[in-house]
């Protein structure tokens, strides 16, 4: 076991900025004494967190390793977990965890963890790297561990993991990588989960703005009354999904978050895929969740504002709880047209960082001026 002259075995989380620290800190609180009852023997550990965006530059596992490996040797720690919010992939897989028993390192890619739980998952996972690691090393007669205590975190029927192959001269010994369409699926939630998509509410004020202007006026528009009364229900959910459709659109091509691979391989072409599915979930959700908050704001300010003789007299229905709910859900579909060309006077800066996790953003900006060293 991994021990310092002091008998405390000092784990240091090496995060990303962003969400990795945060998880990071969160789960530092309570690392030390998990870990000192599950290894058992009277055991210590001591925590640090550090906060830094080792990923720069590259998202190649090898280089990454390599990096946490100079890091490690310049501080006194005896194991050494990273934490990124980027997906990582190695020999065409999505990359889980890379493990060095050597060196007592370890790098923890968080979308393959799901979009659910991760605080949790992370935990475990984590727990599972520093005891593997600051444990006695059981190896065959090639020299990596034949155990695999990080199955466990992960294992389920949608948790596709299983070993990678690892090049001879890596710094990393042993590495649990996720494939298929159940690893393509949970790697992409974890993605949308990083980038964390209800932060594109506040992040577009312009276009709430100009979203709640239009509802406010279409609100107590008599032709938008008599609209709402004629329309039969999948008209009405053809509004709402047109709506949000050409809001997503609209704003993916006016901030030009497409990404288009720089490569013409199988592989680029599929990271370019999964990147793209992530953008446009990301922006849905963000998108869902103001078009949610428009039909609660609509229906506040028709119940305000309508006089129920006026509505009647008008469309030749008496105004119930129906009415408020159908007239609040057509114009939310119509304020959602109206704050897709309110979203054109925000900046593409404004909204890149509603729309992608801090790491994200640097990430793309590095492949639209060509510096990143591999996908």
């Amino acid at each position: 076991m991994r021990v310092s002259s002091q008998g405390v075995t000092v784990v240091a989380l090496l995060a990303d900025p962003d969400a990795p620290t945060e998880i990071a800190q969160r789960m530092a609180q309570t690392l030390p004494t998990r870990l000192a009852d599950k290894s058992g023997q009277g055991r210590r550990f001591d925590v640090e967190v550090i906060s830094e965006p080792f990923t720069a530059g590259t998202e190649d596992p090898p280089t990454l390793m390599r990096r946490i490996m100079d890091r490690g040797r310049a501080e006194n720690w005896d194991i050494v977990v990273a934490l990124t919010d980027l997906p990582l992939h190695s020999h065409g897989r999505k990359l889980v965890v890379d493990l060095s028993h050597e060196h007592g390192l370890a790098l923890l890619s968080l979308p393959p963890l799901g979009g659910l739980r991760l605080q949790t998952r992370a935990r475990r996972a984590v727990e599972e790297a520093v005891l593997g690691l600051a444990g006695p090393r059981a190896t065959g007669a090639e020299g990596p561990p034949q155990s695999q205590p990080l199955l466990r975190p992960f294992a389920s029927r949608l948790a596709p993991i299983h070993p990678g192959p690892v090049g001879e001269e890596e710094t990393a010994d042993f590495r649990y990588v996720v494939s298929g369409p159940r690893g393509y699926l949970r790697v992409l939630f974890g993605m949308v989960r990083a980038n964390r998509p209800w932060r594109l509410v506040p992040g577009l004020s312009k276009a709430l703005a100009a979203a709640l202007a239009t509802g406010a006026v279409a609100t107590v528009n008599s032709t938008i009354w008599s609209l709402a009364e004629t329309l039969s229900m999948p008209r009405l959910v053809i509004a709402t999904v047109g709506s949000i459709g050409l809001m997503i659109g609209w704003l993916i091509v006016d901030a030009q978050l497409w990404h288009r691979p720089t490569e013409v391989s199988r592989e680029a072409r599929k990271r370019a895929g999964l990147y793209n599915a992530s953008t446009v979930l990301t922006v849905g959700l963000g998108v869902l969740v103001c078009y949610g908050g428009l039909i609660v704001i609509n229906l506040v300010w028709a119940l305000f504002i309508i006089n129920g003789r006026v509505f009647a007299s008008v469309t030749r229905t008496p105004l119930h709880a129906t009415e408020y709910l159908t007239l609040s859900w057509f114009v939310a579909s119509v304020a959602t047209v109206g704050g897709a060309l309110g979203s054109g006077l925000e900046s593409d800066e404004a909204i890149r960082a509603a729309a992608y996790s801090k790491r994200e953003q640097e990430r793309r900006h590095m492949l639209q001026n060509g510096h990143s060293d591999q996908l």
